[in-house]
């Protein structure tokens, strides 16, 4: 069904303002995605080479990585220790308190079959670490996530006005048809549209999921004082009889009960991602598909005995899943490949959609409708494809 020339004028100025206003950022955003595809790559291919060649199963001392890292920070808390999840390493999170951030962590990397203390540089320095910062925060923190969440709402408001403005148009012509005699206007405007149609499914799964990513602190705020808390009031008011066990005791307690564990990272006693009265050790899945799916195994502080496993809540499990479909990394590299090349078309678009604007200057809703005029004039012409048949 035609759009009535109110209806395209409505839906056009939709389009246009909510493009304009995410625009920039959006660009920002393909741009500094497109390296952060192959981030783990690139960190793979910058530091192979300090990764001794060890049987993989084999396992070091974790109660050794923390005495080592205490001697490395004397003074500090021990908050977290993180098994990568494709390299052979841990990484120690020290804070000066158990409230810590990511601005002021201290890492230390550790080989998590040998021990040994390895020389990569900790993961919030460098431009790998600059780039998602501003890819995720804008360098802001929170209040540049949401702000970019904002705009990836505007973007997906974008995406879809376009479809409804310019799809019935479009389908009427050959798939990424180039009119390059009607001029130049018309030319860009083809190509604006071949490329947005080509990657509209893409862009919209990356946007959403983008913006679900925007909500990782408020919704690690709201796990904390729910489910968390839960466990926590059991032994309010209450304090550790004894001094906690080592991670040692708690890795071997946890594999008794789930020998096929596979540990993403332990939280000590008194972290925020813990209670004062437990460790909390985050298992994921053993394929790609399900290695995001986190469960949650609560052990106590005072036996190192496992209290049970949790599964993280919806709004958690949603987060996860955003994460391989945001960068493409639930499918190696050939996926990543195509990601990346989704992203360019998506730069590409991104970019001919400020080209058009600069060029219609004031006169775009008059121009956008002489347009559709033109193409509702040719289309009268044309037989509807397969009406015949």
């Amino acid at each position: 069904m035609a759009l009535s020339k109110r209806a395209v004028r409505v839906w056009y100025l939709v389009h246009k303002w909510s493009s304009l206003i995410c625009m920039a950022f959006m660009l920002l955003l393909c741009l500094t995605g497109l390296p952060l595809i192959f981030h783990s790559e690139i960190d793979q291919w910058s530091h192979a080479e300090e990764y001794a060649s060890v049987a993989d199963d084999q396992q070091a001392s974790l109660d050794q990585i923390m005495a080592d890292s205490k001697a490395e920070k004397p003074g500090w808390e021990l908050v977290f220790l993180v098994w990568d999840d494709t390299d052979p390493i841990i990484r120690v999170v020290m804070g000066e308190t158990m409230k810590v951030n990511e601005g002021s962590a201290y890492f230390l990397t550790f080989d998590r079959r040998t021990g040994e203390r390895l020389k990569a540089p900790p993961p919030n320095e460098g431009i790998m670490f600059f780039l998602l910062d501003l890819h995720g925060t804008l360098l802001m923190g929170l209040p540049g996530a949401l702000f970019l969440g904002l705009m990836g709402v505007l973007f997906a408001v974008s995406v879809i006005s376009g479809i409804v403005v310019y799809a019935p148009y479009m389908k009427r012509l050959p798939f990424t048809a180039v009119r390059r005699e009607r001029g130049a206007r018309i030319k860009w405007l083809d190509i604006h549209n071949a490329t947005g149609m080509a990657t509209v499914s893409w862009v919209l799964v990356v946007g959403i999921t983008g913006i679900i990513l925007t909500l990782v602190q408020p919704l690690s705020m709201l796990w904390q004082q729910g489910q968390l808390a839960d466990i926590a009031n059991t032994y309010r008011g209450t304090t550790l009889e004894q001094n906690a066990v080592g991670p040692d005791q708690v890795r071997a307690a946890l594999l008794a009960e789930v020998p096929d564990a596979d540990i993403s990272f332990m939280s000590m006693p008194g972290s925020p991602y813990a209670t004062p009265h437990h460790y909390t050790v985050a298992l994921r899945g053993n394929t790609p598909l399900t290695e995001r799916l986190i469960k949650l195994a609560v052990l106590d502080a005072a036996t190192g005995q496992l209290d049970g496993i949790r599964s993280t809540p919806w709004y958690l499990t949603m987060v996860n899943i955003s994460v391989p479909l945001h960068f493409g990394d639930y499918g190696g590299l050939p996926l990543k490949i195509i990601w990346a090349l989704l992203d360019i078309l998506a730069i590409f678009t991104l970019g001919s959609g400020i080209y058009l604007w600069l060029a219609r200057g004031s006169r775009g809703v008059r121009r956008v409708e002489e347009i559709h005029a033109m193409e509702e004039e040719t289309l009268q012409q044309q037989p509807v494809p397969g009406a015949n048949g």
